[in-house]
């Protein structure tokens, strides 16, 4: 059995290294120390060359998975321009007060990128019932969910994504992230019976010129998507399969 990495980046390093470490598909976006939000023009053009799928994060602030009005317009053109790009689809989701999915909302985006894949991000951790949600994301035609099973990392959830996979029975494909990692990735795979994961494949770097930390302009703990670590994952993953 194959199992398919996909990487999340967030800068030109980041894809590159993604590509040349092996990864299966990217996850494509900004400030990933947010949870990754909609990526640059020009990041999304460097991408369309990329020589594996690309599928961009559709999310235009990290206040909220709540969207305006405003927000939803923004939305509807970012998922234009990966279309025009010529990236392979795009990651969604949306919420009402309470955590579960915004099913009407949802289905305007979806509709809206017909043509193009559509993965439901991790909104689907927020919800308050996920075996109705894997049906509302079903129904919607996702073709997967990224998910940790409700937990800060996949590892924690395992009870919950093992459920969700068993209730999916191959209608959607349920893909573990968070903390996802060469190390632990044989335990998820085993519990859940995942075909497919979601990693950063992140190594950290030297902390940011201090007053630039101290200003706001630097992450305290920066970090980039690694080829090695992306290579080491990708060898994992083989033994697995």
């Amino acid at each position: 059995m194959s199992i398919l990495l996909e990487v999340c980046v967030d800068s030109m390093d980041g894809l590159e290294a993604a590509i040349a470490g092996g990864a299966d598909r990217i996850e494509l976006c900004s400030a990933l120390d947010l949870g990754g939000l909609t990526s640059t023009p020009g990041l999304i053009a460097a991408a369309a060359r990329a020589p594996i799928p690309v599928y961009a994060m559709i999310r235009p602030h990290a206040r909220s998975f709540e969207w305006s009005p405003a927000d939803t317009a923004a939305m509807l053109a970012e998922i234009d321009a990966v279309r025009a790009a010529g990236l392979a689809g795009v990651v969604l989701g949306a919420a009402l007060p309470g955590g579960s999915l915004d099913v009407a909302l949802l289905r305007t985006l979806c509709e809206h990128a017909r043509g193009l894949g559509t993965t439901l991000h991790r909104v689907f951790d927020l919800v308050p019932d996920p075996a109705h949600a894997l049906e509302e994301a079903v129904a919607l035609n996702f073709e997967r969910i990224l998910t940790s099973g409700g937990a800060a990392r996949a590892t924690d959830g395992l009870a919950v994504l093992a459920d969700l996979a068993r209730r999916a029975a191959g209608r959607i494909v349920i893909m573990p992230g968070s903390g996802v990692a060469a190390d632990n990735v044989a335990r998820i795979v085993e519990a859940t019976g995942a075909t497919e994961v979601h990693a950063s494949c992140r190594e950290a770097l030297a902390p940011g010129e201090s007053k630039g930390v101290e200003l706001g302009f630097f992450p305290a703990r920066p970090a980039c998507t690694s080829q090695h670590f992306v290579q080491a994952f990708k060898q994992t993953l083989a033994l697995i399969g």
